[in-house]
């Protein structure tokens, strides 16, 4: 099955955008920033998205629209509030930027309303701003994600190799331009994305309740997930060693410093060179857990091992600092660490 050609797909545009917006209409997940929506509410749950999904991030939406119901109110808000309620979803810089883009927006007499406008400000990329100005204001403008990547690539059969996912998207940005629906710009970004998350899957797509089966060559080839062809990452193994010292009742973190490109004021259990310990010395000491988890490309394997509270020769720094067990929920823990000082002492609960 050779491949479609854009062109020829984009001159049934009309009949894909015709087919893909009847579903979309029909088969839309109800989602909060879908009910009675606006632009902060879009903005909320665009910047919580990036590399987040949609089941993740619905109790962090919700939790933020409680407590920061507008650009105002999270403008005034101080760092250390936003970073608490970000907690848990990681990529704190998003909860930064969103915290500056919400000061700018709060300041302007309007918001922007083009896509280039939206790019000036702190946290905006090309899909951000499609997004948030198509689906606010109407603006012609397609968004091209992951998922549409995968979408496009599917419909004309495209097996070109891409470096990663945001090369690919710049060059399948021509071709989604040529299928927007230029009416009914927003609703056809967000169908686009459903069909994504919820149809054109990864692995063992749905295509035969899929809307534009039709228009798609992959499927009539059999081998959809062929397509797209992204070259496989590159994963680096790393591991890193964590301490657990107490003192009378208090846990000792270590506070990343303000000025700390993606934790900046984050906590976390400290290494052995924060507190002054070799590694040596701490991998001697009795092992309480071993973590792992995965941060872009790099595949991070944590030990955490017991440590009296004289081994913590430093401890008196500015970035380090004793919390008493029952205030741990009143500071910001990075999501995995939060997970695992609760295991932990959940743990120990138990043995008593």
């Amino acid at each position: 099955m050779p491949p479609t050609s854009a062109a020829t797909l984009s001159a049934a545009a009309p009949r894909f955008q015709s087919a893909l917006l009847a579903w979309y209409r029909t088969h839309a997940r109800s989602l909060p920033w879908r009910e009675a929506p606006s632009l902060y509410k879009t903005v909320v749950s665009e910047f919580m998205l990036q590399q987040t999904q949609v089941k993740t991030a619905l109790p962090y939406f919700a939790r933020w629209l409680d407590a920061l119901p507008n650009f105002a109110a999270v403008a005034a808000a101080p760092e250390a509030r936003i970073l608490k309620l970000w907690e848990g979803l990681g990529y704190y810089t998003r909860a930064r930027n969103l915290h500056r883009l919400s000061t700018a927006v709060a300041a302007l007499p309007a918001p922007p309303r083009t896509p280039e406008a939206w790019r000036e400000l702190p946290g905006v990329g090309p899909y951000t701003a499609a997004a948030i100005t198509s689906i606010s204001f109407g603006a012609p403008a397609a968004c091209v994600d992951g998922n549409v990547v995968r979408i496009l690539a599917r419909l004309t059969a495209d097996g070109t190799t891409h470096r990663d996912s945001a090369s690919a998207a710049k060059v399948f940005t021509p071709l989604a331009e040529s299928l927007l629906n230029r009416t009914h710009p927003g609703d056809h970004n967000q169908a686009m994305m459903e069909l994504g998350a919820t149809v054109c899957f990864r692995q063992k797509p749905l295509c035969l309740t899929c809307p534009v089966r039709t228009f798609c060559a992959a499927a009539k080839t059999g081998e959809p997930e062929a397509f797209p062809n992204l070259a496989p990452k590159q994963m680096e193994q790393r591991a890193v060693t964590r301490l657990w010292c107490e003192r009378d009742g208090a846990l000792l973190l270590h506070r990343a410093a303000a000025t700390a490109r993606r934790f900046a004021n984050v906590h976390e259990l400290p290494t052995p060179e924060q507190i002054g310990l070799s590694e040596a010395a701490a991998a001697k000491q009795p092992l309480l857990a071993k973590k792992r988890r995965g941060i872009t490309r790099f595949q991070i394997t944590e030990s955490i091992h017991r440590a009296a509270a004289a081994t913590a020769k430093h401890a008196g720094g500015a970035e380090l600092v004793w919390v008493p067990l029952a205030q741990l929920d009143d500071v910001t823990l990075s999501g995995p660490h939060r997970r695992w000082v609760r295991e932990i002492l959940a743990g120990r609960a138990g043995q008593e």
